[in-house]
């Protein structure tokens, strides 16, 4: 994973990290600060220096993504020297209206650096020039470079200037990062020509620029941790066995994955923006990039443990990079101020995927398809949109439609624009892929049509009280008798089983062999002899889940799906559905941001600055979201397989919900020690949300569950 999705970019990203394995030898990290590093021609050979300079000033004509692709790759080597000031000031440039000076830049002919923060001041001329004093500190590689890019404040506003590095006195300052230098800058009556100031250029410019190379340059800090990391906790033996194969471990590592791809999530996302959502964007980069880093590190530290603490290993030189990018970026809570002001102020970044030129004629033939179907009402349009396999298109005929992703894609966009609502199916939305791929002709006719329309409405008796996260060790017995099977025993958590019809069963029908055998895959009549339902009371008072005793149901052979005994395999296949309904949007709580925004405008007050931070938290985690949720769709219309991103987002999204409403309940203070009854207004709507959200994390696979899978599937680390 990284932060490019297409082909072009992981062959791009491959290049880099292929050349800079070659170039950069680990000697060199310690070879100290002064000049150019000996690779420097090198990249400039390699095109590295002017990605996203236009080809007319000697760039390549991509863009800043392509850009942040190759900061990445060599960040995870630790390149040393000018590289990230030097596209960071030619990126500046760039955006200027004076790219006549980028040409020096992009064949590395020149270094440059860009200062963030500084006290100069400009008084202007009768012929346009600035004579500009003052001191800007710190300023990265600024002892490299060969020009400087600098803010001045002056009557007008404040400006950007370039300037020779040898019109200033340069002082480098003792480093925290031992492979790059920091340096002061001081200008004492400096004259600098109108073609030294760089018009057009504002400070949310600069700062959106270098939030993105910063934040790619933190990914790619991140991924050596992860990497490294995993990889030794995979050697490393203690207690006789792998300390990746520790639960605390094992955990550490996948949170710090999760860390590492929503911020790759989030550069990415604002690489492809403009206007104010690439300032919101950028900020949401700026807040999760570099604490990502930073967080990395410092838990790559600890799994390394003694060794990852002395000056030999490698590990302190992310770490220190990594706190010197947060610094020189201005803290995450300078950059999480601006998230929340923004999103208070209605500016948001709506996810919008650019579709080939063709779909547009596939387009047309859904939107017509949809428009008949819209006219209908009620149960009509709900068996419509059934029979001509709109509810779950990605399926097989007759079911669904065989829509590759870009037609689901489609689909789900014109169903928007047409305002018409997909049957609610519940339950049935992860048992319909498992009939139409594993269940009989005759079951399929007999049940999909109406739980495709939303009329049959199911329950799920997997869960018992001695098998929840562990369901393989499920114990409910299946006796084969004439003409089919007696399931005795208890399920436990059970959805909407007071109302169900239907339920899907998973029992033992031998207990030879591992556990993940014997099982078999069962259709239960849930109005039949034997069947008992017993509420259960949620914390929330209410009674959503059940107890089902089954004494001697009598299930027919034909309401078998697969074979006996390998009711596992298709029992996976429906917890995989669960897990993906139960891991989108906010559980049917209504604790999602926008929900959140409305509150805080009707709360009528201002947030205090620890407020706005907690608020700032939950936008930037759903913005990440969203953002994985895209990369996601992305990969599937290109033909590949999501990986990370897709695990992450499921892991996030669980907990997404809590977060929104035990933020929405802090603010509303001593009003929240009313009822959790949506009756009694936001308190109790809340109050609820808080409530029910708890149930988020352990349904559909506890976070522990996901953060082992993370680990074993996405880490390569030993199972348990």
């Amino acid at each position: 994973m990284a932060i490019g999705l297409s082909e072009e970019h992981e062959a791009l990203r491959e290049s880099v990290s292929g050349w800079a394995e070659r170039n950069i030898p680990s000697e060199l990290l310690r070879a100290g600060t002064d000049g150019r590093p000996p690779f420097w021609a090198g990249l400039a050979e390699q095109g590295l220096l002017g990605l996203h300079v236009p080809e007319e000033y000697g760039g390549s004509g991509y863009g800043l993504l392509e850009t942040a692709v190759a900061v990445e790759a060599l960040a995870e080597r630790m390149a040393p020297g000018p590289y990230l000031p030097t596209v960071l000031a030619s990126a500046v440039i760039n955006a200027s209206k004076r790219p006549e000076h980028l040409e020096s830049f992009a064949d590395g002919t020149r270094t440059a650096a860009v200062a963030l923060t500084g006290t100069l001041t400009g008084t202007r001329t009768e012929d346009g020039s600035l004579v500009v004093s003052g001191t800007a500190d710190p300023v990265l590689g600024g002892s490299l470079a060969d020009a400087l890019v600098l803010p001045v404040a002056t009557d007008d506003g404040e400006e950007w200037i370039l300037i020779d590095a040898s019109a200033a006195t340069v002082t480098e300052v003792k480093s925290l990062d031992l492979t790059r230098p920091v340096a002061r800058v001081e200008l004492s009556e400096l004259v600098v020509p109108a073609e030294g100031i760089l018009g057009g250029v504002q400070r949310p410019d600069v700062l959106n620029l270098a939030a993105i190379l910063l934040g790619a340059e933190a990914a790619g800090l991140a991924s050596w941790c992860v990497t490294a990391a995993a990889e030794y906790a995979k050697v490393r033996v203690q207690f006789g066995r792998p300390i990746g194969q520790f639960q605390g471990i094992k955990h550490k590592l996948s949170r710090m994955l999760v860390a590492l791809e929503q911020a790759r999530a989030t550069v990415w996302d604002a690489t492809r923006c403009d206007g104010r959502e690439l300032e919101y964007a950028a900020a949401i980069a700026g807040v999760m990039a570099p604490d990502a880093a930073v967080q990395c590190a410092k838990d790559a530290i600890q799994t390394f443990g003694g060794i990852g603490y002395t000056f030999e290993h490698d590990a302190h030189l992310y770490y220190r990079r990594a706190l010197t990018l947060r610094a020189l970026l201005g803290s995450s809570s300078e950059w999480a101020a601006k998230v929340s002001e923004l999103a208070l102020r209605g500016v948001s970044r709506e996810m919008q995927i650019d579709l080939p030129e063709d779909a547009e004629e596939l387009r047309e033939s859904i939107r017509a398809e949809i428009a008949e179907i819209a006219r209908l009402e009620g149960k009509e349009q709900k068996r419509a949109l059934a029979e001509r396999g709109f509810v779950m298109p990605h399926l097989a005929r007759p079911w669904g439609r065989d829509a590759k992703p870009l037609e689901q894609v489609l689909i789900a966009q014109e169903l928007k624009a047409a305002k018409v609502r997909l049957p609610a199916m519940i339950i049935g939305a992860w048992v319909v892929p498992s009939i139409a791929v594993y269940g009989t002709r005759e079951q399929q006719e007999r049940f999909l049509p109406g739980t495709l329309s939303g009329e049959t409405i199911w329950c799920q008796l997997f869960s018992e009280p001695g098998a929840g996260s562990d369901l393989a060790s499920l114990q409910m017995k299946a006796e084969q008798v004439e003409g089919g099977w007696k399931l005795t025993g208890q399920k436990i958590w059970t959805s909407v089983a007071h109302v169900a019809e239907w339920g899907i069963c998973i029992a033992r029908n031998s207990s030879e062999g591992s556990k993940h055998e014997g099982i078999t895959y069962f259709l239960v009549d849930m109005k039949a002899p034997g069947v008992t339902v017993r509420p259960l009371t949620e914390m929330t008072g209410e009674n959503l889940f059940n107890e089902v005793f089954l004494d001697d149901v009598f299930v027919p052979d034909d309401l078998v799906v697969g074979e006996v005994g390998d009711g596992w395999k298709v029992a996976r296949n429906t917890l995989s559905n669960e897990r993906v309904s139960l891991s989108s949007g906010s559980g049917g709580t209504g604790a999602s941001v926008p929900d959140l925004l409305g509150l805080i405008g009707r709360l009528d007050r201002e947030l205090t600055p620890a407020e706005a931070q907690q608020v700032a938290a939950v936008v930037c985690e759903g913005h990440s979201i969203n953002a994985l949720s895209l990369r996601v769709t992305l990969k599937q219309l290109a033909g590949t397989e999501p990986g990370a991103d897709a695990s992450v987002r499921k892991l996030l999204s669980t907990s997404h919900a809590q977060h929104v409403s035990e933020t929405a309940v802090d603010l509303l203070g001593p009003a929240a020690v009313v009822g959790a009854d949506i009756k009694l207004g936001d308190p109790g709507y809340w109050n609820r949300a808080v409530l029910a959200t708890r149930a988020m994390t352990i349904y559909g696979g506890t976070t522990e569950v996901q953060l082992n899978i993370i680990g074993e599937r996405m880490l390569g680390l030993p199972r348990d």
